[in-house]
């Protein structure tokens, strides 16, 4: 099963079934993921480096309907294949936070489709009343990314530190904040 395609001008963000992201994992085999789908995956998104789905695909298993705020394709719509993925970090948490994290091919960055992604998913999950801050973590190394947060008027929270990448700066804004700063747009 899969959640609504969010259209962006530039972009679709497809959602990848459970039974997708599982067998993109353990098989590193993209042909559940994208069967039926009018996209292709030249690049081998989530195939060669399987990105969040470390993470995701335990969730999965637990409990199939986190399903529905993970990983999602992000498709150019010009040539129809798969140039990235986005995620969100899990369900709500008791304060109503959602983290996301993305991954643009290397030969798509510099032309603001990270941008496009993050303001589609974000603009997405804040039709949920129980969704109320948006997180996003980045390296405090990361300088593109770190300029992407600030496009959005992100504050800075402070820092944490990842078991797996270090050192993270801790950006967030509440669902109402960006519904009125980037909603109408």
């Amino acid at each position: 099963m899969y959640e609504k395609v969010i259209d962006t001008p530039r972009l679709e963000l497809h959602h990848i079934s459970a039974q997708g992201i599982i067998e993109l994992y353990e098989n590193k085999d993209d042909v559940i993921a994208i069967a039926g789908r009018d996209f292709t995956n030249p690049h081998q998104n989530l195939v060669i480096e399987s990105g969040p789905l470390g993470w995701r695909v335990p969730q999965v298993k637990v409990d199939p309907s986190v399903n529905k705020w993970f990983v999602r394709f992000i498709v150019l719509k010009e040539s129809k294949e798969i140039i990235g993925s986005t995620s969100f970090h899990g369900v709500p948490d008791s304060e109503g936070m959602m983290e996301i994290g993305l991954g643009i091919e290397e030969a798509f960055q510099g032309n603001g489709y990270a941008k496009e992604a993050l303001k589609g998913m974000w603009s997405w999950v804040c039709t949920f009343p129980e969704v109320k801050t948006l997180r996003y973590t980045v390296s405090p190394n990361n300088l593109p990314s770190i300029a992407v947060i600030n496009y959005f008027g992100f504050d800075y929270k402070g820092q944490q530190i990842d078991e797996e990448d270090g050192p993270e700066n801790i950006y967030e804004m509440s669902t109402s904040e960006f519904k009125s700063k980037w909603g109408k747009q």
